[in-house]
């Protein structure tokens, strides 16, 4: 099967593009057949050799169809999902005509969307319904700040709490895509800044803070959130470079919770993916409660150049790839 190799760590000119062997069946797993697949930062930094862990074949998440599946937890020829669970990370992933994946890992999917369409909403959209619901707890009628809500993993968020019901705050680092997040729901936008806390007339009274920034400014999310507010670190647009000096007993607000989401945990006993309603978020995308179009579709010879796009930063919503008929 054709599949883009790391040879080595580095630029764009360590993803080779070479023939390999097809994953063999393998009881517990699922070979599938990969139809489309998305483009996230994730990858980027595999391939620039600062993530924790990086397969040669890279790639988080994939739309395909079942190829085998020897253990019966899903029929040969079902449409199927899959997203984490060492995907490019300990296992070979999706930049490949085939993966092999835990069946854990797997979700059935039942749509009329394309394949590109559905290739834009796994890895996003199950990562922001558990931060949303699971480590913020949001609920109708409270305010959100979402930091890096022009990102493919923002947008995905800015739809949910929008539809959720919520007032929605979201920063982005031009003031170029403030229409396209207000077209979506959100209330105000604001140019994303490292003390954001300081000039927002919200501040000490957001309920929560979804913050894709990341280790950069998630101290000053904490500073513009309430008593029993929340902030959930969830992603690293500015950058992978640590908090160097951070004294909880200086610099954590007292009263106000702290939580963070990796989306490596999916498949784990502790954050199973069926507890994901993946198919409920497919039928809402169908039925056009979100706008989830990916916002540019590459050929499988097109990643070099969906990254190069990434790393420039010139990304403005999800990109996917998908293969030839």
């Amino acid at each position: 099967m054709k599949a883009i190799v790391l040879e080595g760590f580095g630029g764009l000119e360590a993803l080779v593009y070479k023939d390999i062997p097809k994953p063999e069946p393998k009881a517990g797993m699922v070979v599938i057949k990969i139809k489309a697949f998305g483009i996230n930062h994730a990858e980027m930094h595999m391939r620039r050799g600062e993530w924790a862990e990086a397969a040669p074949v890279s790639g988080i998440e994939c739309v395909g169809i079942v190829d085998s599946c020897p253990g019966g937890e899903f029929a040969v020829g079902t449409k199927v999902a899959t997203l984490m669970g060492g995907l490019g990370r300990t296992i070979n992933g999706s930049y490949a005509e085939y993966t092999r994946v835990n069946a854990s890992n797997v979700a059935v999917i039942e749509s009329d969307l394309s394949w590109a369409e559905l290739a834009a909403i796994p890895q996003s959209y199950a990562t922001a319904w558990t931060c949303l619901f699971r480590n913020l707890k949001i609920q109708r009628g409270q305010t959100i700040v979402i930091r890096g809500a022009s990102s493919a993993f923002g947008i995905a968020a800015v739809n949910m709490a929008v539809n959720a019901g919520l007032t929605v705050i979201g920063t982005t680092v031009s003031e170029a895509q403030f229409q396209p997040l207000l077209a979506l729901g959100v209330s105000r936008c604001e140019v994303e800044r490292s003390d954001l806390a300081q000039h927002i007339v919200e501040s000490k009274k957001i309920d929560a803070v979804l913050d894709l920034v990341g280790n950069s400014t998630m101290l000053d999310s904490l500073k513009m959130v309430r008593r029993d507010g929340k902030v959930c670190l969830a992603g690293w647009l500015g950058g992978l470079a640590p908090i160097v000096d951070f004294n909880p007993l200086l610099q954590m607000p007292s009263g106000v919770d702290l939580t963070f989401f990796g989306s490596f945990v999916f498949g784990t006993p502790g954050f199973p993916l069926s507890e994901v309603p993946l198919q409920e978020i497919v039928d809402d995308v169908e039925a056009g409660k979100y706008v989830a179009k990916p916002w540019r579709v590459f050929s499988f010879d097109g990643v070099p150049e969906a990254q190069r796009i990434m790393e420039a930063g010139e990304a403005r919503g999800k990109m996917v790839v998908v293969h030839e008929a």
